[in-house]
């Protein structure tokens, strides 16, 4: 391998933010932030969703995002269903208006 081209290997803390899990496993991600664990400084990076808090690992049946994304994500798609109703229902009312008013010979 050529110097300086790849980021170097090293072990990372990896924790989960919604359970507060740790992992320790090897990575070239750099972080900034820097923590003790087991007696030891490693860096540090957050995820929001590990296997120690995804419903597939842990069989649960509802999913709690921390960072409310799935609750942005409903709001959103709701809001966007309100409308479209809206739409459809004025031009349902415009349909039956015209069909309604009689026609001049």
């Amino acid at each position: 391998m050529k110097d300086k081209t790849h980021p170097p290997y090293q072990e990372v803390l990896f924790e989960d933010s919604s359970t507060g899990t740790k992992f320790l496993i090897g990575s070239t991600i750099q972080t900034k932030e820097k923590t003790k664990f087991e007696g030891k400084e490693y860096p540090l990076y957050r995820v929001s969703v590990s296997s120690a808090s995804h419903p597939f690992f842990t069989k649960a049946n509802q999913f709690i995002d921390s960072e409310g994304r799935v609750d942005k994500f409903t709001k959103k798609y709701a809001r966007k269903t309100a409308e479209k109703k809206e739409t459809q229902v004025k031009h349902e009312e415009a349909k039956k208006a015209k069909t309604k008013t009689p026609k001049k010979k």
